[in-house]
């Protein structure tokens, strides 16, 4: 009786053991193929890696600088992205609007959205983030946020808020250089933009 009890067991426990097991989900994926003299090779396209020569700091200090700078980019780089997409809304919809009346509520109502998304979240930026912002709206757009705001708001308001930038020792009007003094902002961008960060 024993026996046959460890019998009905073992067989049991062998038909439930398949309802335990899972293969890998199954998800599809189509590969190109090219077949060149009766040879068929599998074509698929890869992400661009980029390599910049490994960084060396000659101090811990140095090191420190630079992972929050990474940081601090990580944090800032998607509302840089925003700003540029809201832009590019702005200038496609401007070509509708025929009345500066209709632009300057179109820009106000605009402003409001940005502000009930994003307000918060700019108010908590430290210093050092918020001229990161600075720089990258200025990557992102083309235009430095001093000029976006003239073209946006007018003259009277870009002065006004770049003489209170100057009070704290910024300025709206300074520009992006991915190749001279932005360089290690620009690595640092395109490797977190590459998923590489």
């Amino acid at each position: 009786m024993n026996r046959i009890a460890k019998n009905i067991n073992s067989r049991f426990l062998l038909l439930m053991l398949p309802a335990g097991l899972m293969a890998q989900p199954g998800e599809k994926s189509f590969l190109q193929a090219i077949v060149e003299n009766g040879d068929t090779i599998l074509v698929d396209n890869i992400r661009e890696v980029i390599i910049f020569p490994q960084r060396t700091f000659t101090n811990q200090r140095d090191y420190l600088k630079y992972r929050r700078l990474i940081r601090d980019l990580k944090i800032v780089h998607p509302y840089a992205k925003v700003a540029a997409r809201y832009l590019e809304e702005l200038n496609e919809n401007f070509i509708d609007i025929k009345t500066e009346n209709e632009k300057k509520k179109y820009i106000k109502n605009i402003e409001e959205k940005i502000r009930n998304q994003f307000e918060q979240e700019i108010k908590n930026l430290t210093i050092r983030q918020g001229r990161l912002l600075i720089k990258l709206v200025d990557r992102e757009t083309g235009n430095t946020s001093y000029e976006l705001v003239k073209e946006l708001k007018g003259s009277f308001t870009a002065a006004f808020w770049q003489a209170l930038a100057k009070l704290f020792g910024e300025d709206l009007k300074i520009q992006y250089d991915p190749l001279g003094e932005d360089r290690l902002i620009e690595e640092i961008i395109i490797l977190i933009e590459n998923g590489q960060l």
